[in-house]
């Protein structure tokens, strides 16, 4: 039976209290791009939004790219963006694989690798993408958890940069990319996440094993994969198709313009590959 459709659930708050400080940036992480400057220098010049992701995480990757897009349409107004890798996955940790994951994905702005979660836990977040804007001076605006609500999210940037000249000129905010990103869109819930070696573990590919078969509900399939070569994944036992995995990160497998039913069937075809987990994607009904 089909799920029923639901409006996006994901938490996003006006903060209560009008003195909630940003949190000082450890200095002993690791950057990919320049390191910014303490969080009291950053602020002190316009507003920061910083967003927590894993580049290989499904629910990252889809909402990654407006926070991409709002460091290049905002720099100039005065927002500086600020992106923390914070791993759910081991290789997460390896700066090797997160630059060429960033790179990957269109990432230029400065990336903390949060190898210990330690500004994670600072932030108190709760999933991933997690995602704070501190207004000039360093007060907590706003805050969202998930996917979503990326209209609300631009307006509170647009209001901040517009703190202190109401009448300062600003693109319109961003057309959603997906239907499933335009305000109050209702979607089915995907099937839930598969960890195919076993949660926190991977399974090992190996040319010759038999298919892995999966069904699975929703807009699309995606593997966390880790390492280098070739899937065959065939759809509803259609003809196989190539996926090449170039590297670590999330790589599609299939995608449907809403929410549909299919089957999979995947196995390696060469190289070295290692699965994290397949998970789907959310549709409109």
């Amino acid at each position: 039976m089909r799920a029923a459709a639901t409006r996006r659930a994901t938490l996003r708050v006006r903060p209560g209290r009008p003195d909630i400080a940003a949190p000082n940036l450890p200095p002993n992480v690791e950057w990919i791009g320049k390191r910014p400057a303490p969080m009291v220098a950053l602020t002190a010049g316009g507003p920061a939004l910083v967003h927590f992701f894993d580049f290989a995480q499904l629910n990252s990757v889809r909402a990654l790219p407006y926070p991409v897009e709002w460091a290049g349409r905002y720099a100039e107004a005065g927002l500086t963006v600020i992106g923390v890798q914070s791993p759910r996955f081991e290789f997460g940790a390896d700066p090797a694989l997160v630059r060429a994951g960033l790179e990957r994905l269109g990432v230029s702005h400065p990336v903390a690798i949060d190898a210990e979660h330690e500004i994670w836990n600072d932030y108190g977040c709760q999933g991933w993408p997690s995602l704070f804007l501190w207004g000039q001076g360093g007060v907590l605006r706003w805050y969202h958890f998930g996917e979503g609500d990326y209209l609300a999210t631009e307006e509170a940037i647009q209001e901040e940069l517009r703190a202190d000249d109401a009448l300062r000129e600003l693109p319109p905010p961003i057309e959603p990319l997906r239907a499933t990103d335009a305000p109050g869109a209702a979607v089915i819930p995907p099937t839930p996440e598969m960890f195919p070696g076993g949660e926190g573990a991977p399974l090992h590919l190996g040319a010759g094993d038999e298919p892995l078969a999966v069904e699975y509900e929703g807009a699309g399939a995606y593997a966390t994969l880790e390492g280098a070569g070739t899937l065959m994944v065939a759809i509803d036992g259609a003809p196989a198709v190539e996926v090449r995995a170039n590297g670590a990160g999330l790589h599609e497998l299939s995608s449907h313009p809403r929410h549909e039913r299919h089957r999979l069937a995947i196995e390696l075809s060469d190289g070295d590959l290692a699965l994290w987990t397949l998970s789907f994607a959310p549709g409109v009904p």
